[in-house]
C-alpha cells in the first residue's frame, strides 16, 4: 500500500507527538518557562516567542505563525541548549529536550 505524501505526514505527525508528559513531571526549568509563557513574559532570550516553522513536521500541520518557540534554561549551557517549549495558538504546549527531534505534548492536570 502506498501512502500519499500528505497522508504520510498526517499519520507520522499523529504518531510523533503521541508521547505525553504531565506538567508536574517536566523539569523545573520547563515548568518555569511554561509559567512565563502563560504570563506573557518577560523572556530571558531574544529568540523566545519567535515563529516555530515546524519544518520537521512532527507537530500537526498548521499555517505559518501558529507555533511559537521558547527556550528552556539548561544549567551549565553557555548557549540556549536543546530544550524548548513550543506553544500553539490553541494553547497546546509541546516539550522537546532534543532540539525538535521529538516532542511530548504537555498535559495540564
Amino acid at each position: 500500500m502506498r501512502l500519499s505524501a500528505g497522508l504520510f505526514c498526517l499519520v507520522f505527525s499523529a504518531v510523533a507527538f503521541a508521547s505525553e508528559i504531565r506538567f508536574a513531571d517536566l523539569p523545573p526549568e520547563a515548568r518555569s518557562t511554561v509559567a512565563l509563557i502563560e504570563k506573557g513574559g518577560p523572556f530571558p532570550h531574544e529568540r523566545d516567542g519567535v515563529v516555530f516553522g515546524n519544518r520537521e513536521k512532527l507537530l500537526p500541520a498548521r499555517e505559518r505563525g501558529w507555533y511559537r518557540e521558547y527556550t528552556v534554561q539548561t544549567k551549565g549551557e553557555r548557549t540556549r541548549g536543546a530544550r524548548r517549549i513550543v506553544a500553539g495558538r490553541d494553547g497546546r504546549l509541546y516539550y522537546s529536550d532534543d532540539h525538535y527531534r521529538s516532542f511530548k505534548r504537555i498535559l495540564r492536570q
